[in-house]
């Protein structure tokens, strides 16, 4: 029998706490050797934020919040929205299989390391009791790839400014090459990204649990296969292991390697004039088509959340109307609970609320500088996610390209490959499925330069329309002034997340 969790394990509640940790980070040249305790021991370098790899490498400690973890976790990872062009409702199930096991597995301790970072939170992540006495082999596996996705993309994205990641397997970043990036023999890495601050490309490797060196050598070799296909453009190899084990604070090793080489392409069927540029993409919709289409694309997943959500789950929350208020400074999302402008124009919109109807106030609320999104809370989770009327209408005709193109794609969407797939292997019908998804992706690739004027349309009718306009239902969703004291709230330019105070409850030793 599986022993019993011990007695010396408190049964107490979750205590509210705030939503910050520090999770140590070793930036190394190379695989090798697990460190002992280093992440404890050794003195760390203070993080001071990045738009790239810092100049020594070393132990760090930055400190980061529960909805930068949450917010990687929803976005990394394969692109699953094409097979759901028939069927939206099953985006809240991806959703949930993305954050369920970081929820379930994952908790905050306090720590006391022996070399204090200035300004550190003093808590870390660690594996809850459920897992370190309870859980099986094959769950933990699974919790693994899950845990060395999220991480990966934090690392990446949040702490080293590269911006949207991709599936390796749709065929990378050179199209000459893609043939061979996309053949499914080849043990090939996970992601691969544009670090424009750098101007290279990232091929990244993920993983995660108890990583030892053996895997790290795994993960290297991906790598080295991967860059001898990248050959002469100038790339950055990324293997990030996220490990941890009962007892122990959650880290991560960076191993990197620089590849110099010619500068990056641009993305294929883009305007050399109309890059998107450093930072996240949401910075730069104003003034550019591809960056647009990106921001559409990396969200469709939370579009189709949304949009097949009941009405009774759907509400609107206000944020400020000036994007520039929430632009990347560290990490990808800006807190909204000490964010002087939101608070001083939500409590001016509560003084007006009483004394006016809620069409009226919702009028009202943009000519005090503010924009109601729309968000609501994912089934099953305490993860709330929104985005803006303006990216909401993007998206949305985004969605109806895809629809076109699954509608000429026989087999992609996921009702039509059950009498397709019948008497195939399950490693045929992998194949076949990628194959499609590729061919669905080349043809999203061939439509950008139509696609541009159509997303910039859409976007900017976004910001005249009615949210019951938008999702094709009778009514607006509420709009919520009053807020909820037992959410912790976050915004990027364009998307909206909140997480309950209770996650990540803390570990009690």
């Amino acid at each position: 029998m599986d022993p019993m969790i011990p007695a010396h394990v408190s049964d107490e509640p979750p205590l509210t706490y705030a939503d910050s940790f520090d999770i140590p980070v070793l930036f190394r040249n190379g695989p090798a050797d697990k460190p002992k305790r280093q992440w404890r021991t050794a003195e760390h370098k203070a993080w001071t934020g990045s738009d790239g790899f810092p100049a020594a490498d070393g132990w760090y400690a930055p400190t980061t919040t529960w909805r930068e973890i949450i917010k990687a976790a929803t976005e990394v990872g394969r692109d699953v929205t094409p097979h759901l062009q028939n069927q939206p409702q099953y985006a809240h199930g991806e959703l949930v299989a993305r954050v369920a096991p970081l929820y379930a597995y994952l908790g905050a301790h306090p720590v006391e390391p022996r070399h204090p970072v200035p300004g550190a939170k003093g808590r870390r992540l660690t594996l809850n009791p459920v897992y370190a006495h309870g859980t099986e082999r094959t769950a933990k596996n699974a919790a693994a790839y899950r845990l060395g996705m999220t991480m990966t993309e934090w690392a990446c994205r949040s702490l080293l400014g590269l911006g949207q990641t991709e599936h390796l397997e749709l065929g990378g970043p050179i199209p000459a090459l893609s043939k061979t990036f996309k053949d499914p023999k080849k043990n090939l890495p996970d992601l691969w990204g544009r670090h424009e601050t750098e101007k290279m490309y990232w091929l990244i490797e993920a993983k995660g649990g108890a990583v030892g060196v053996g895997t790290l050598r795994k993960g290297w070799a991906q790598l080295e296969a991967g860059s001898k296909i990248l050959g002469s453009y100038a790339h950055r190899t990324v293997l990030v292991g996220a490990s941890v084990r009962p007892g122990d604070d959650l880290f991560l090793t960076i191993d990197h390697d620089l590849h110099p080489g010619q500068p990056p392409l641009p993305p294929a069927g883009s305007d050399p004039d109309d890059e998107a540029g450093p930072g996240n993409l949401e910075d730069r919709l104003g003034d550019s088509g591809d960056a647009l289409i990106g921001a559409a694309r990396a969200q469709m997943l939370a579009y189709l959340a949304l949009r097949s959500a009941p009405a009774s789950q759907l509400r609107t929350v206000p944020v400020p109307a000036d994007r520039t208020s929430r632009h990347r400074r560290s990490g990808l999302t800006t807190p909204l609970e000490d964010d002087t402008l939101t608070l001083g124009m939500r409590a001016e919109a509560r003084g007006v609320a009483p004394h006016v109807e809620q069409h009226t106030l919702r009028a009202g609320i943009r000519s005090m500088g503010l924009e109601d999104f729309l968000t609501c809370r994912i089934p099953g989770t305490e993860v709330h996610l929104g985005m803006s009327r303006k990216l909401f209408s993007a998206c949305e005709r985004l969605h109806e390209e895809d629809l076109a193109i699954a509608r000429r794609t026989p087999g992609l969407r996921a009702e039509d490959q059950l009498a397709d797939d019948s008497g195939l292997s399950e490693d045929a019908q992998e194949e076949q499925r990628l194959t499609r998804r590729q061919i669905f992706r080349e043809q999203q690739e061939e439509a950008r330069p139509r696609l541009r004027p159509l997303l910039r349309e859409a976007y900017e009718r976004g910001a005249t329309s009615n949210w019951s306009h938008l999702l094709r239902r009778p009514e607006e969703p509420k709009l919520d002034l009053e807020g909820d004291e037992g959410l912790l709230e976050a915004a990027t330019p364009e998307t909206y997340l909140a997480v309950s105070r209770y996650d990540v409850p803390p570990i009690h030793a």
